[in-house]
């Protein structure tokens, strides 16, 4: 008996696969070792991994165990919280306590993980006062956990009670808070903890600063990010100094921080000397140079990643590429784009769908655009703004309401946003249907609850004086609760020059100099005052608009038109080539 209870113990510490496991699990059935809770415990675990293991098969015999402990439990708990059915944890956890099994400090972190994963906030509460009434508050896992639970639940009031209430602040609890307050978008609190973190000599590990990196990143805090990658260099965690144990995920944290930051050279320079690239790294620089208006560079980095052919392009690859090709205006870029994507599995993915109809849409294709939009499985609010923007910057309003109302209708129930407004309110203008325009306005307000931003108003300040309105459009600026901008002004000195209104254009000056120099009054807004002065013959007020542009270092922007014919010429025939692979 004894020895071959080591025998089987000895055999389980040397399994490494499932097939293994369920043949010994099938000796232990044939043996009495299988009423020995350490051989079952050691399979529980086995089973229970993410890994190797099943947590269907654990559940099988868990259910076969008349008397499970506390551990078993546990482990069922762990396993279920990896597993694609997370919920079946918190079961578990209310069958443990109507077993009469007491929870542990192993238990709660594992329970508030899987509150964490599907986001029970309430759940997560009521597990926070069992740990209260049992005496666990002050246990470092079961504190940290909550942290971690009320973060995921986006609750970080709660979560900052709950770091509080943390015996040591060790750098795990440090590094929560700062994951917390990152993914709750309050980035600069979490690069403040890190400070504070600091001051308390607490070392960070690399998981913190890559949180405290993307903290830095996404609010474009160019100058903690520097400090932040000096203490990087300080404490020994540069990836880019050794090519030993390289960090790619740290080192892709870093390029990431520089290029959101707008430091496209030092993204670029560090970029280049990784001795590996992932995705991310690759997206990070694809997206930083189309957000800097460097499409073409963009693209270019896109190409090196093919024909590196070390990384897959992903959906994060394709939204940054299609959108630098929308922003070029590259009709034939676009279809090259779209021929290869049709050879992924990204084809029939939501995000980059609605890419390609936006990406269409700007580079003058509305019907392809529309039949790519037609042909989604499933259209969101994003798919429906894209379409209904896309129809009315081509000046088809009517094609843009009608799909407005199709959208309302649709069976999905998609509830239109403030971007989705704007299209509608830009479709109105551009159609002239002034009494259409305000009854959206006021159904966007009364029905879906959103608060006009100055681009709504300026959609419709912009309606009305199209319309002739100029009256009611002066009064809804006295009347907004926003200050007016240059543009609002502009629209409504565009309608002043069609109907040739020279009085409230006079006013319309005088507004627009208020805001000067803090403004940047674009040349066009002394054009259009210029000409409505020399339409009523003020030669005078022409000459002082011309000296204000004139005193103002403001220049008449040049015209000119888009063509593409030597655009990006070498993507056009390697990406020729992608496509046809």
């Amino acid at each position: 008996m004894k020895k071959s209870y080591d025998t089987i113990l000895c055999l389980l510490e040397k399994c490494k696969t499932m097939a293994e496991l369920k043949q010994l699990h099938g000796v232990m059935i044939t043996t009495s070792v299988i009423k020995n809770i350490i051989p079952l415990s050691r399979i529980m675990d086995f089973c229970v991994s993410p890994e190797t293991g099943d947590v269907h098969y654990a559940r099988s015999v868990f259910n076969q165990i008349a008397q499970p402990n506390n551990y078993i439990c546990n482990s069922m708990i762990r396993g279920y919280s990896f597993s694609d059915t997370p919920i079946e944890g918190l079961i578990m956890y209310k069958g443990m306590l109507q077993m009469g099994i007491s929870p542990d400090n192993f238990t709660f972190p594992f329970v508030l993980k899987v509150c964490s994963v599907i986001g029970h906030h309430c759940y997560g509460r009521s597990v926070h006062n069992r740990i209260v009434k049992t005496g666990f508050e002050l246990d470092v896992y079961a504190s940290t956990a909550l942290l971690h639970m009320y973060a995921c639940c986006s609750d970080m009031e709660a979560g900052l009670k709950a770091f509080d209430m943390v015996p040591k602040w060790n750098v795990v609890a440090w590094t929560s808070l700062i994951s917390g307050l990152v993914n709750n978008n309050r980035f600069g609190e979490a690069i403040k903890a890190f400070r504070d973190m600091e001051d308390r000599d607490v070392k960070p590990n690399e998981i913190t600063l890559v949180n405290v990196l993307v903290a830095c990143a996404r609010s474009k805090d160019l100058e903690n990010g520097k400090w932040v990658h000096y203490r990087i260099r300080h404490l020994g965690y540069d990836p880019f100094k050794s090519n030993q144990n390289f960090n790619v995920i740290l080192a892709t944290a870093i390029v990431d921080m520089y290029a959101k930051c707008g430091n496209l050279k030092t993204a670029k320079d560090l970029f280049n000397n990784m001795p590996q690239k992932n995705s991310v790294a690759w997206n990070s620089m694809i997206a930083a140079y189309n957000q800097y208006g460097q499409g073409k560079d963009s693209l270019d980095l896109f190409l090196s990643m093919q024909i590196a052919e070390l990384v897959l392009p992903d959906q994060a690859t394709f939204l940054g590429v299609l959108s630098a090709c929308a922003h070029l205006g590259g009709l034939i870029l676009g279809q090259c784009l779209h021929a290869y994507i049709s050879k992924t599995k990204w084809i029939n993915d939501l995000a980059v769908g609605t890419a390609l109809v936006d990406m269409y849409a700007k580079v003058g294709d509305p019907n392809s655009a529309w039949k790519i939009f037609d042909n989604l499985q499933k259209k969101d609010v994003k798919a429906w703004t894209s379409m209904i923007l896309g129809f009315a910057i081509h000046g088809k309003g009517i094609e843009a309401l009608k799909t407005f109302e199709t959208m309302q209708e649709d069976g999905n129930n998609v509830v239109p946003d403030e971007i989705t407004y704007i299209g509608v309110l830009f479709a109105c203008s551009h159609v002239g249907l002034a009494d259409e325009g305000q009854r959206h306005f006021n159904e966007m307000r009364s029905v879906h609850g959103i608060v006009p931003t100055l681009e709504h108003y300026g959609c419709l300040v912009d309606l009305l004086s199209r319309a002739g309105r100029l009256k009611e459009a002066m009064s809804l600026v006295e009347e907004m609760p926003l200050q007016p901008n240059i543009n609002i002004w502009g629209a409504i000195l565009n309608g002043c020059e069609i109907y040739e209104n020279v009085d409230l254009a006079d006013k319309v000056r005088n507004q627009i100099t208020k805001l000067e120099p803090q403004a940047q009054v674009s040349s066009g807004v002394y054009v259009l005052l210029s000409n409505i002065y020399a339409k009523a013959g003020k030669w005078q007020e022409v000459n002082m608009a011309r000296e204000l542009m004139q005193q103002n270092t403001i220049n008449k922007t040049i015209g000119h038109s888009s063509v593409e014919m030597n655009l990006l010429m070498n993507f056009g025939k390697k990406a020729k080539n992608l496509s046809s692979d």
